[in-house]
C-alpha cells in the first residue's frame, strides 16, 4: 500500500506540459481546484474527464502511474459515499436493512466520488511534472508581494517545497521499518482496530527519530553551504513567462467558463 502513494513524486520527462512555467502550473491547479467544486452535472464530470485524459497525453505520464496514487484513497472514496449515501434526506429509493436511501443521497454520494478522484487526480499533475527547485521558485514568486505585509514568502515556499520532496522518502523509510519489524515477528494485519493501532508503536517512534534525524542532516547541508534565503539569493534558471504559459492559462480559464455554464444550463433544463 506504501508503495502505492505517489503524492509529492517527480515524473521527469520532456513534455509541453513540463516545460511550461512553474508559476503558471501553480495557478492552474488552484483554479482547477475551484472549478472541481463548481460543477454540478454528470456533463461537468465528463468534461473534466476529458481533460484529464488529454493533460495526460500531452505531460506523457503513464495512466497506470496516476491510477496508482489513487489506490490508497480508495477506502476514504468508499467511506465517502456511504456517509452521504445513507444521511442525506430526500425521496426514498429502496431500503437497506433499517436504512432509507434516497435518490438525492446516491446522487449526492456519486458526485463526492468524482469530486475527490479529480481533484487528487488533477491536482497530482503539478508534482508530477514540477521539480522540487522549480516548484520552490514558483511560490516563491508568487508570494514575494505578500512580503511587504511582513511574510516570509521565501521561507515559506522553502518549507512547502521540502516537505512535499520528503513525502516519497519517509513512504520509503516506513516501509523498510515495517519489512524489519516484520522480520522480528511483528504482525500488522491481524487483530482488532486497537491491536492494529498498537502495532504501529514500533514503525512510528524509528520514523519520528528517522524524520528528525534528517531534517537535523538537512539543516547542517544547507548551514554548510552558507545557505541563505531571501531576495539576495540567486537562482540557476530564472522564471520566464513565454506566449505558451499565456495560451496554457487562456485555454483552461475557457475550458473552465465552458463546464461552469454547461452546469448552469443543464440545471436550467431540469428546472432546479
Amino acid at each position: 500500500m506504501l508503495k502505492d502513494i505517489t503524492l509529492g513524486q517527480y515524473y521527469p520527462s520532456e513534455s509541453i506540459i513540463h516545460k511550461l512555467d512553474s508559476r503558471i502550473k501553480i495557478i492552474i491547479t488552484l483554479l482547477y481546484m475551484v472549478l472541481v467544486f463548481l460543477i454540478k452535472g454528470f456533463v461537468g464530470f465528463a468534461l473534466l474527464g476529458i481533460f484529464i485524459v488529454v493533460l495526460l497525453k500531452l505531460s506523457k505520464i503513464p495512466a497506470k502511474f496516476l491510477l496508482k496514487g489513487l489506490k490508497p484513497l480508495l477506502f476514504f472514496i468508499i467511506f465517502t459515499v456511504i456517509i452521504n449515501m445513507f444521511l442525506t434526506g430526500g425521496t426514498r429509493a429502496f431500503t437497506f436493512i433499517i436504512w432509507d436511501v434516497t435518490y438525492e443521497g446516491i446522487f449526492t454520494a456519486i458526485f463526492m466520488a468524482l469530486r475527490l478522484i479529480f481533484l487528487v487526480a488533477g491536482s497530482s499533475f503539478l508534482t508530477y511534472t514540477t521539480s522540487p527547485i522549480m516548484l520552490t521558485d514558483g511560490m516563491e514568486s508568487l508570494l514575494k508581494p505578500f512580503g511587504k505585509i511582513g511574510l516570509p514568502y521565501h521561507e515559506l515556499s522553502m518549507m512547502m517545497s521540502i516537505a512535499l520532496r520528503f513525502i516519497p522518502t519517509l513512504i520509503e523509510e516506513t516501509d523498510k521499518i515495517m519489512m524489519a519489524q516484520k522480520a522480528r515477528g511483528a504482525d500488522f494485519e491481524d487483530g482488532n482496530i486497537i491491536q492494529k493501532g498498537k502495532a504501529l508503536i514500533p514503525i512510528l517512534v524509528p520514523l519520528f527519530i528517522s524524520a528528525f534525524r534528517r531534517a537535523d542532516d538537512l539543516a547542517t547541508a544547507m548551514e554548510a553551504r552558507c545557505y541563505s534565503g531571501g531576495s539576495n539569493r540567486t537562482k540557476l534558471k530564472e522564471l520566464h513567462l513565454g506566449k505558451k504559459d499565456f495560451i496554457a492559462l487562456t485555454i483552461f480559464v475557457v475550458f473552465s467558463v465552458f463546464v461552469v455554464l454547461i452546469g448552469i444550463l443543464n440545471l436550467e433544463i431540469r428546472g432546479f
